[in-house]
């Protein structure tokens, strides 16, 4: 049993491994692709005209009015101890605020520009609408309130900056102290040195629940 789950958490490792370099070679490739089109941006404005290029994923956007997380349903608890959201989450770019109808949310509309979840720590709340996005690459987001004790919140960050594909941040209003996302699923851990964290880490990090397995987790907002 030890050996086939060291085989699997290994192939797993190299996985992320993978996904890390393939994430490094787009930001190459995006730079580069930057460079042209600023270049393209500055001849069409010397003849007079502007070219505005919009491209999101193939997904319709929303005016910034819309105020709907596109979600419906409810949280079912698992006997592992993490609650699944069944019923509905949106996956629609709207560029204004939302009401999700769970905190932290868990999935729904979003806004086109992701934030960065390279391992990524943030000692300031987030936007919702940004890290939901994240969550649709395949994030695992770690959040934590004001009764999360100083030596949890060192550790879980010392394990966030080592993972890609995950990332941190205050988020007063939750109801634990401290609470593990992913897309359509969400879980309380009693402390950082609890098992489950690493469980969830595991199953969720690019897990089979990821709507855009391999996309991005740089290159997005901070």
């Amino acid at each position: 049993m030890g050996s086939a789950k060291n085989t699997g958490s290994a192939a797993r490792k190299a996985r992320i491994e993978e996904m890390r370099r393939a994430e490094q070679s787009r930001e190459r490739r995006g730079r580069i692709v930057k460079i042209a089109a600023s270049a393209v941006v500055v001849a069409g404005l010397v003849v007079g005209g502007v070219a505005v290029v919009h491209a999101q994923s193939g997904k319709k956007d929303s005016s910034a009015s819309d105020s709907k997380g596109g979600g419906s349903g409810h949280f079912v608890a698992g006997a592992d101890g993490v609650n699944t959201w069944k019923g509905t989450l949106g996956r629609t770019h709207v560029t204004g605020t939302l009401n999700y109808p769970m905190h932290p949310p868990v999935g729904g509309n979003h806004n086109p520009v992701w934030l960065n979840c390279n391992g990524n720590v943030y000692t300031k709340a987030v936007k919702d609408e940004n890290a939901v996005h994240a969550l649709e690459h395949g994030a695992v987001w770690v959040t934590y309130n004001k009764k999360a004790s100083a030596a949890d919140v060192k550790a879980l960050a010392d394990k966030v900056k080592t993972t890609p594909y995950s990332l941190m941040s205050p988020y007063d209003s939750q109801k634990d102290p401290i609470m593990l996302s992913a897309w359509g699923h969400q879980r309380t851990v009693k402390s950082a040195s609890d098992p489950a964290v690493n469980t969830f880490f595991e199953k969720f990090v690019q897990g089979s629940q990821t709507p855009e397995p391999g996309a991005s987790c740089t290159g997005g907002t901070m």
